[in-house]
């Protein structure tokens, strides 16, 4: 999958914070509801725009950052 083509960032949308593309829902978002307790189907019935697949892509997106962070961290 590629998670570029599910998460856009785009200055004009949500101060160009990362969302799922066609969606005003950022990968945080999608995150934070997960984290809160919220199953994937009740976050996709909330959110019909949302797709499984957009849900995974949140996830990549956000494993790839932490990967990002750490090896920036570590380099430093």
């Amino acid at each position: 999958m590629d998670v570029h083509e599910r998460i856009t960032i785009n200055p004009a949308v949500r101060f160009g914070k990362p969302c799922v593309r066609g969606t005003r829902l950022t990968v945080g978002d999608v995150l934070g509801y997960l984290a809160s307790g919220m199953k994937e189907n009740e976050l996709l019935e909330d959110f019909p725009q949302l797709t499984h697949d957009d849900v995974l892509a949140c996830l990549a997106y956000a494993a790839d950052r932490e990967r990002l962070l750490i090896s920036l961290t570590t380099a430093a």
